[in-house]
């Protein structure tokens, strides 16, 4: 990392924007975990393949979400190092 390149202000403009990103991808997480299990019943009455919506949260669309998560976390965090010139160098 280039940290000497960055001010104190810029740092912690960063950290904020690191520390945002982070609570909404969390959010998200806890929304899909958790959320499809207190829904449970309601989620059911909808059927997709022949699977209870319920079910496939559970066993599919759940693990959907969470490689999306993935991804666009890993893909907004190189845009932020790269906003405040923090990237990692190429070798």
């Amino acid at each position: 990392m280039q940290n000497g390149k960055v001010g104190g202000a810029a740092l912690a403009a960063y950290w904020t924007e690191n520390k945002r990103l982070t609570t909404v991808t969390l959010v998200i997480w806890a929304l899909v975990s958790f959320g499809a299990a207190f829904f449970v019943e309601s989620l059911n009455t909808v059927v997709i393949f022949g699977f209870p919506l319920g079910y496939y949260m559970g066993a599919q669309g759940s693990l959907i979400v969470f490689v999306v998560l993935i991804f666009n976390y890993s893909s907004m965090m190189n845009k932020i190092d790269r906003k405040y010139n923090l990237q990692e160098e190429e070798e």
